[in-house]
């Protein structure tokens, strides 16, 4: 191809002092010749304007004689963020791009914080460019003559592709892509960007569907991540989590006065409060330097903070997630990990926050919370210099958004049936969606299926004399268009002083366990409950301290694959005394020990630890396989040793094992020999008895109801309450299991269940692992530094009137340390 083609952004990277890197000039190249496809490259490389300069060369190439003049050019391209804090740093680099270039576009952004006035500006101009939302995307589909914006539309570019992948938000882009192209415009490229992903061919194949050759451009630029481990000061040979952190704070308060400004990453938003709160009690003077920025904040206060940042006015940033992805804050010059961040894609997202642009090192600092963590950050930094990042997969049939999606499109211009099952089927996600399958869904959105159907407030959808499925009510309009998303969370409170200052939004069940005057700490002040008003939590300073903070549910994440994979190979090895990363030597007498009292186990062996103490029998059981598949295997253990002899068990589990206790032994040996712990038979009729599945598929068929619109969360200001939502839910799944037992959505309640939440295909693969591998059983006598951890985590649950910590120290005295 001639250079001459992409002429224009070679100049606008000239006069930035910037050289092009060979993978923004494939993609500048690749788009002008018509493809489409998936861009990897690191975090901070100019992924943004290898996509973004592709569609300004092609619009210029097009126009050679007017493209300078300005002209309604309608919608040329969409760019979908995965977050909101995300879509003004694109914005600004666009624009600029453009105004440097002497291109007279015009850049909008649209989402949920998009005033009314804005929108209705965008609708009569529509901008050239517009960053957007998955669910605001969405939004625009419902809206009449919407035809008429999308006519002139060039590309769809997915930004973060592999934060939207694995998830219901990217089954909204599946759709949103396959209607636009297959009625709107036809001739649409489609491209991905994605940083962090480790099945690239099959995260093309759902965002461009699988008939299309897949075309993906890889970077060859190697990103210098510095991985940097802060040691306490002695080693903790019986660790327990949380033990470390914020002990580590006189380590991490050097690391953040030697750099300019800091990111510092915790897991929880309560995390975060909590370091905040540490940080500023140990350094005051920082105040006004530092700031706090996670989810529940007021979008003013994360504005605030995301534009100091930008200017270099503050040092640190404590936050969560929030700042995951790619916004580009090029003062930030390190970044600490607070705890393991239990995955490979998640700790280089986070790493590259910092060094955010070409040829910068990212630096982050890894503070662990207990010992055994040691073990995550070597295994970290194993798996990035081997480049093993985490495969991401597509959920399959998800029924509650198609139904969603096909009420969006009757609340804009109206769908016949035929034309939208092609573009449905066209999906990778409802790839496997059968005719029959689709006419229930049909019959659902229109009469309410054959259990709702004498409900007129289900009946959403009328069919018109020429066969023409449309929305006619303005109520059932307005009611979708408020409830359009696929994230469902906790109902939300608002947290407001007297005078009526927005703070940010706690959780329902957190205020429920707060009584007029009771303190808690959040969004970084000491704050007094009064009242709730209105739904609005109303609050004040306090003078006095709390350390209550308010926790968010779902907080906890799980080991990866990838992870564990590295974990074990490190463990393999420390069974053989070798221990070659700086890590594995710190916590070498930690594993030392552990070989003393019981054994280490490597890939070809599964350990199994069991004792007695004054609390009953105990069973350790060591899978590595990371916490959520540990929850299910504990309980499915128990539920087979109980179907045997009439037991009750505890649970406890971290991200290397778990725990059975009962109050009396019984003949493990026995089962072991049996084959019945680890059978693959019944397994599914096991899961189901063994954790309480109704009830789980209850609680997931409320997100289920939500999403499909069968239950209505409220209008802004006026949320459903929790409790009232799970009556409305709950009464439906009541229905339909009594009267309506082919329910679509009562299957993919439960499907989701056994798929996503009991992780069932993960679950028989842990088993068929555990039986290919050798069964060691130990008996120490005593605790050991792999179980003391999960012990401690089913204490931390049940004491009460005995501090955590109190407990632990007594504990350890009746303890041999080697």
């Amino acid at each position: 191809m001639k250079e001459s083609r992409i002429s224009p952004a070679l100049a606008y990277f000239d006069s930035k002092g910037w050289t092009a890197f060979s993978f923004q000039k494939r993609c500048w190249q690749d788009y002008l010749e018509g493809r489409s496809g998936i861009l990897n490259a690191p975090t901070g490389s100019g992924k943004t304007f290898a996509l973004w300069f592709a569609v300004v060369l092609q619009f210029i190439e097009d126009n050679k004689d007017t493209w300078q003049k300005p002209q309604k050019n309608g919608l040329q391209v969409i760019w979908v963020t995965p977050l909101r804090a995300l879509a003004q740093d694109i914005a600004s680099a666009m624009q600029e791009s453009c105004a440097s270039l002497g291109l007279p576009w015009s850049i909008g952004i649209r989402n949920g914080d998009t005033s009314a006035s804005q929108k209705e500006f965008q609708k009569r101009n529509p901008p050239e460019c517009l960053v957007t939302t998955p669910e605001t995307l969405h939004i625009l589909l419902a809206q009449k003559d919407n035809a008429k914006l999308f006519k002139n539309l060039k590309a769809i570019i997915i930004d973060e592709w592999h934060e939207l992948l694995g998830n219901k938000r990217g089954v909204q882009i599946q759709l949103a892509i396959s209607h636009i192209q297959s009625t709107l415009s036809s001739n649409l490229q489609i491209w991905g960007i994605s940083a962090t992903i480790g099945n690239l061919e099959d995260a093309h194949r759902v965002l461009l569907g699988q008939e299309k050759p897949v075309h993906i451009v890889k970077s060859d630029i190697k990103k210098d991540l510095q991985i940097h481990t802060v040691y306490p000061n002695e080693l903790e040979k019986y660790p327990w989590s949380g033990h470390l952190g914020i002990q580590l704070l006189d380590k991490v308060i050097p690391i953040i006065e030697e750099s300019k400004s800091v990111l510092l990453f915790t897991n929880t938003r309560a995390q975060t409060e909590i370091w905040y709160k540490n940080i500023i009690e140990v350094r005051p003077d920082w105040a006004g330097y530092i700031a706090i920025h996670h989810g529940s904040l007021d979008l003013k206060v994360r504005s605030w903070v995301e534009e100091s940042l930008h200017q270099g006015k503050l040092k640190l940033v404590v936050c969560t997630s929030s700042l995951d992805l790619g916004v580009d804050f090029r003062p930030v010059e390190a970044v600490i990990q607070v705890g393991s961040p239990k995955g490979v894609a998640r700790f280089v997202q986070r790493a590259g926050r910092s060094g955010h642009q070409p040829g910068k090192p990212s630096i982050i600092y890894f503070v662990p919370t207990n010992s055994l963590e040691f073990l995550e950050v070597a295994a970290l930094r194993e798996a990035v210099n081997s480049e093993k990042i985490e495969d991401i997969h597509a959920p399959l049939l998800s029924y509650d958004v198609l139904i969603q999606f096909l009420i969006t499109l009757a609340v804009g211009e109206g769908f016949y049936p035929s034309e939208a099952y092609k573009v449905i089927k066209s999906c990778f996600t409802f790839s496997a969606l059968d005719q029959e399958a689709f006419n229930w869904i049909l019959n659902f959105i229109t009469q309410g299926g054959d259990s709702l159907q004498r409900y007129d407030e289900f009946s959403k959808v009328e069919i018109l004399e020429d066969g023409l499925y449309k929305v006619t009510s303005k109520k059932t309009a307005m009611r979708h268009r408020l409830s359009m998303g696929t994230i469902v969370s906790d109902p939300m409170v608002k947290v407001k002083f007297k005078n009526g200052a927005f703070l940010g939004m706690i959780e329902e069940y957190f205020l429920s366990r707060l009584k007029p005057g009771g303190r808690f700490f959040f969004a970084g002040r000491n704050l007094e409950f009064l009242k709730v008003h209105d739904n609005i939590a109303l609050v004040q300073l306090s003078k006095k301290k709390s350390n209550n903070v308010p926790a968010y549910m779902g907080g906890r994440i799980s080991l990866t694959s990838q992870l564990s994979k590295k974990i074990r190979e490190i463990l393999e090895e420390a069974s053989m005394g070798i221990y070659k990363t700086a890590e594995a030597q710190f916590i070498q007498p930690l594993l030392e020990l552990q070989k003393k009292l019981s054994f280490i186990p490597d890939s070809n062996t599964f350990l199994i630890e069991h004792n007695l103490s004054k609390e009953g029998y105990h069973i350790y059981f060591y899978a590595f396989e990371g916490r959520m598949i540990h929850e299910i295997l504990g309980a499915l253990l128990a539920y087979r040793i109980s179907q045997s002899i009439p037991l009750t068990f505890s649970i406890a589990m971290n991200d290397y094992g778990f725990e059975l206790l009962t109050d009396e032994k019984f003949d493990f040996e026995s089962f072991l020999e049996e084959g019945i712990l680890f059978s693959e038979d019944q397994i599914t009729d096991d899961l189901i008895h063994c954790i309480n599945e109704s009830e789980m598929a209850k609680r997931r068929f409320r997100d289920i109801a939500t999403i499909s619109g069968l239950v209505f969360q409220g209008y802004p200001g006026k949320p459903m309450t929790t409790k009232h939502l799970q009556s409305n839910s709950g009464i439906l799944y009541g229905v339909f299991e009594s009267y309506d037992a082919d329910n679509l959505l009562l299957h993919q309640a439960h499907r989701e269940v056994l798929d996503m939440q009991m992780e069932k295909d993960k679950i028989i693969h842990a088993i068929r692992k555990i039986n290919k591998q050798q069964i060691i059983l130990k008996s120490p006598g005593q605790f050991t530094p792999f179980s003391f951890p999960i012990m401690v985590d089913r204490l931390r649950a049940i004491l009460s009137s005995e501090t955590i910590e109190d407990r632990i120290v007594k504990m350890k005295a009746n303890l041999i340390d080697y």
